[in-house]
């Protein structure tokens, strides 16, 4: 992590920056876990037997940067736990990093388990994502800060 490296030259201590990094790296762990929870208990359907569209992986809304991005590893993570995974991001039109060589799709959230959403753009529609999706997985609470009403197919963190 930047900010410790550059603290050490000073000789300072970082554990809280270096604990704050450990926490984001794991969180696509925790976050492939949340997935398989609520497929299991909020459609009746394991991870591996799932169609999973992951909307926006970009690193932030309404961008395209992809650095330092945790859709990534979750995308791996879900493919290697057997989910069939798609995505739709307005901002990136082409996934070709980790690995990983996918193009965005139309956003058809009916068509697929489970839509998560990973980045949260301002060009999406929520509460009719939730009204044409069968799971909602929300990480970002877009559904929240955009008035969708609660709803038992939405997850949240």
């Amino acid at each position: 992590f930047y900010l410790t490296w550059k603290a050490r030259e000073y000789d300072f201590t970082t554990r809280f920056i270096e604990l704050a990094g450990e926490v984001n790296q794991n969180m696509p762990y925790y976050c492939r876990s949340v997935v398989s929870q609520a497929l299991n208990h909020g459609a009746g359907k394991s991870l591996a037997s799932s169609r999973v569209l992951m909307l926006g992986v970009a690193y932030k809304a309404d961008i395209g940067d992809l650095r330092e991005s945790p859709a990534l590893k979750l995308i791996e993570l879900l493919v290697n736990a057997g989910a069939e995974v798609a995505y739709h991001d307005p901002h990136v039109p082409v996934l070709e990093e980790h690995g990983l060589s996918l193009r965005s799709v139309e956003l058809d959230p009916a068509a697929y388990d489970a839509v998560v959403i990973v980045t949260a753009h301002s060009a999406i529609d929520y509460a009719q994502l939730v009204v044409d999706a069968q799971l909602v997985i929300d990480f970002r609470n877009a559904t929240g800060r955009n008035g969708v009403p609660k709803s038992d197919k939405i997850w949240k963190l």
